[in-house]
């Protein structure tokens, strides 16, 4: 499902990813853990399409990522940095996805709300940094993707929340065959929900195991 093969990626002298190889399969779980530097967020950010790598190669479903758009509208990028657009509230941000994504769902987004109850009226920008990104899990899952791109997912949020959301994903892992790779610095959250684990080092993967 995503493959990355031999990926290098420098900024200036700096060597971010120097031959990054990690391979997760379609319907699974897999973490990125690693410490402060290792090349995570910028492994995350070039799967994704943010960067372009220097060399090696990554794809989905055998498709490079980096300016394809049919592969990016099955994707859902949750990153810790979110951002969303002046003025918008909740409802007017569901409708940008909407012109978006091909498989978001109306009847999704309005079931959720069950569980987020968070008034789609309000500007999502004067909103907590928690209840952002309650906003953020709510938009990304009534899109249906194919591929969820989480870096550090569930920071801000509470432990009840954090459980429902993770719930939600792993729902549609097991029935959609959702694919997720989540980059996170809590190893025991990690634990509870993924298949397989990457361990980053120095922009490498040293160690690509089942959590088993």
């Amino acid at each position: 499902m995503i493959k990355v093969n031999d990926v290098v990626k420098t900024f200036g002298d700096f060597k971010a990813l120097n031959g990054a190889n990690i391979n997760v399969e379609k319907g699974s779980v897999y973490g990125i853990v690693g410490p402060n530097g290792a090349g995570k967020t910028t492994v995350i950010k070039t799967l994704t399409g943010v960067y372009r790598p220097d060399s090696g190669k990554i794809t989905i479903d055998g498709e490079d990522v980096y300016e394809n758009t049919k592969i990016k509208s099955r994707m859902m990028y949750v990153s810790d940095d979110l951002y969303f657009f002046p003025g918008y509230s909740i409802k007017d941000m569901a409708s940008y996805y909407r012109g978006i994504y091909p498989d978001w769902s109306d009847e999704r987004f309005h079931a959720l709300n069950d569980i987020f109850k968070i008034d789609t009226k309000r500007v999502v920008r004067r909103l907590s940094k928690g209840m952002q990104k309650q906003v953020a899990f709510w938009l990304a899952l009534s899109a249906n993707p194919d591929v969820m791109i989480l870096d550090e997912p569930v920071d801000g949020l509470d432990p009840v929340m954090r459980k429902n959301v993770w719930s939600l994903m792993l729902a549609d892992v097991a029935e959609r065959e959702l694919t997720v790779l989540v980059s996170s610095h809590n190893l025991r959250e990690l634990e509870d929900v993924c298949d397989h684990v990457g361990i980053m080092n120095n922009g490498v993967v040293v160690i690509e195991k089942g959590i088993d």
